[in-house]
């Protein structure tokens, strides 16, 4: 249980949408439907489609799943700020919000990578692909992979819960755990380093995965002809485009928690905030769903279903 001195937190950060805070909440609104949406749809049509369930759409869905949950861990909470016009939260609530975001954050990266390595067993091993990624192995990956950010999170967040604050503005619109940090009551330079270790254990294993994924891929691509190469490359470019993404936005974030950006306008500083917990969670949806051929036809094929539904549906009820 935490111990605080302070029990609200203000997230400063809203101020500068007073004047077009309205306009925001329908903004969020719409971001946050359209997430739910498209990843919903995504992972409807992957499990409705035998053909479709190969191990990489597997990890599709858990990236889908992922983004949901990280939606809405910040979402809701910024449309309630701004539609009761309070930006102020519970140190609980806030303490809630760090564990989900960043375990959204590590489960992330973790998913990515993992897809990194399926990318790389498809075109290095092609003829034993169905063999390296059985079910049996696949499952092991996605509960290791799913449990890995959670277990290794909840150890520091414990030391988290032990904090007292004294301090209660928030330079955010959401809570982050270096911020929670620095309106602690007592020494906390221990809990820094702690930070910092497990961004380390967070970001190296993974990164190590998809570079020595990329290096095989790069190495057995020079010995394919230009047509197989172009057909390979085909198949990673949306993980590529979905790692650089994630990345960006993970970035930003990570330099401002750690560094001090008061010399770049406040509003700028809230967008970086916020990429890597919005963008992705749309953009990955259109680059697996609509960036492939099959999916597209499975996808349109669901909407005529539907609409045939609505159709019978609709009549019925005119002639009851």
């Amino acid at each position: 249980m935490v111990n605080a001195t302070v029990l609200t937190f203000t997230m400063t950060a809203y101020a500068v949408m007073e004047n077009y805070k309205h306009k925001l909440f329908l903004l969020f609104l719409l971001l946050y439907v359209a997430t739910v949406f498209l990843n919903v749809l995504l992972i409807a049509v992957i499990v409705q489609n035998k053909e479709l369930q190969q191990p990489m759409n597997v990890f599709v869905c858990m990236l889908c799943l992922n983004e949901m949950y990280g939606s809405s861990a910040l979402l809701p909470s910024v449309m309630s700020v701004l539609l009761f016009k309070t930006p102020e939260v519970s140190v609980k609530w806030c303490m809630a919000q760090v564990f989900f975001l960043h375990t959204y954050a590590g489960a992330e990266f973790c998913i990515l990578a993992l897809m990194g390595y399926d990318r790389f067993v498809a075109i290095c091993y092609p003829l034993h692909y169905n063999t390296i990624m059985c079910h049996s192995k696949v499952i092991k990956l996605v509960v290791c992979v799913g449990l890995y950010p959670f277990v290794l999170f909840a150890g520091y967040f414990c030391l988290n819960l032990q904090l007292s604050f004294c301090g209660k503005n928030l330079p955010k619109l959401y809570c982050v755990n270096m911020e929670l940090v620095n309106n602690a009551c007592s020494n906390v330079s221990h809990i820094g380093i702690v930070g910092l270790v497990l961004i380390l254990f967070f970001v190296v294993p993974q990164v190590i995965m998809i570079v020595f994924s990329y290096g095989q891929i790069a190495r057995v691509c020079k010995k394919l002809s230009k047509e197989s190469q172009g057909n390979a490359l085909k198949t990673c470019v949306p993980h590529l485009l979905s790692l650089l993404n994630y990345t960006i936005g993970s970035m930003f974030e990570i330099i401002q928690t750690r560094f001090n950006m008061n010399h770049i306008a406040m509003e700028v500083r809230i967008f970086l905030s916020l990429y890597f917990v919005i963008i992705p969670p749309i953009t990955n949806p259109l680059l697996y769903g609509l960036g492939a051929q099959i999916v597209r036809v499975h996808i349109i094929k669901l909407f005529i279903k539907y609409r045939i539904l609505m159709v019978k549906v609709t009549r019925r009820m005119i002639t009851a």
